[in-house]
């Protein structure tokens, strides 16, 4: 049984009950029990968070030891027979009908009057037992699921349908995904540290939030065709002229991306003014620009026409010879 029926199953039970017992005494199933040994009993993560809900205490039965529980073994096992053996001539072609005769059948045998006392079992549970319930807790509990996965490198974690991002700093760490049927919460070292809504379909691209990516990733998935058109026309008509190359040169828009970021990145180290001129000068010698050609113009240019021109500091060290000694034919005053 999958963790997420086998709490619905319990949450079913209360709300039919309408309350919820002291106590709750399961079989050592993964589902319930994660170690159960000598020196300690150690719950599922999620079975423990349902037993906090609703304030409820689990002790598992031993190991192996079903004789714990008896009563409570040999009923399910009545109960069961019963209703499947009573339903085995029917035939039902949804599964909501097939529960509705299971609820029916459940309802006519709590009624069913016992053979050795008076009453019914519906009677017994509200004369002697009902009295003994806790109260429901006002909201109903959603059932959780918990893994542990450790982050790759795609700073995503699965809920075993679709994949979700988490800070891409935890790259590398183990971190607590605890999966409801809406929500999936992602902890590390027990704070939350994502957020997201569950999709119920499986998708093909992961759910993945901005705040989530580096910033050099966040920056290029945030690419696209009209920032580098609107970019490139306050730059120069000539870095406007290439930039259009790049992007219609293929076969699709976005193989000229790439180009087009790095003639973004060649603006603020040069100078739009520079790289607008080193982009005439490629397109005069060529009608396929590219941005080794464009770059190693634009360093030509600066290394020619430096920002910096160094200042000639007053005065010598002693050895120049002046403008004086050569209009002398090269001779020392007497």
């Amino acid at each position: 049984m999958k963790t997420e029926n086998w709490l619905l199953c319990h949450v079913h039970a209360f709300n039919y009950f309408g309350g919820v017992p002291r106590l709750l005494i399961p079989d050592n199933c993964r589902t319930a029990v994660s170690k159960n040994t000598r020196y300690e009993t150690i719950l599922n993560k999620s079975y423990q968070e349902l037993a906090e809900h609703y304030n409820v205490a689990i002790v598992p039965a031993r190991v192996g030891k079903p004789d714990d529980k008896p009563a409570a073994e040999g009923s399910v096992r009545f109960v069961s027979t019963w209703i499947t053996a009573s339903l085995r001539n029917r035939r039902f072609f949804t599964l909501g009908e097939a529960m509705q005769a299971v609820a029916e059948k459940l309802e006519e045998l709590n009624r069913r009057p016992f053979k050795k006392r008076p009453g019914c079992r519906l009677t017994a549970f509200e004369q002697e037992e009902k009295e003994f319930l806790k109260p429901l807790p006002l909201y109903t509990y959603e059932p959780s699921v918990w893994v542990h996965p450790k982050v790759g490198y795609d700073y995503l974690v699965s809920d075993g349908v679709n994949k979700y991002s988490v800070p891409f700093d935890l790259i590398g760490e183990k971190v607590d995904v605890r999966l409801t049927k809406h929500i999936v919460e992602v902890f590390y070292k027990q704070t939350k540290v994502a957020v997201h809504v569950r999709l119920d379909k499986p998708q093909r691209d992961p759910v993945v939030k901005p705040e989530h990516m580096p910033e050099a990733h966040r920056k290029y998935l945030g690419y696209n065709a009209d920032e580098f058109t609107v970019w490139a026309t306050g730059a120069g008509s000539s870095i406007a002229e290439t930039v259009q190359y790049f992007l219609n040169s293929g076969k699709e828009v976005e193989q000229g991306f790439k180009s087009c970021a790095s003639l973004m990145k060649l603006e603020k180290r040069y100078g739009s003014k520079r790289l607008d001129n080193a982009c005439e000068r490629v397109l005069r010698l060529t009608s396929q620009p590219t941005v080794r050609n464009i770059s190693v113009l634009c360093k030509s240019s600066a290394e020619k026409q430096p920002d910096h021109v160094p200042v000639k500091k007053e005065g010598g060290h002693g050895i120049t010879r002046g403008a004086a000694y050569y209009n002398k034919g090269g001779k020392r005053d007497e």
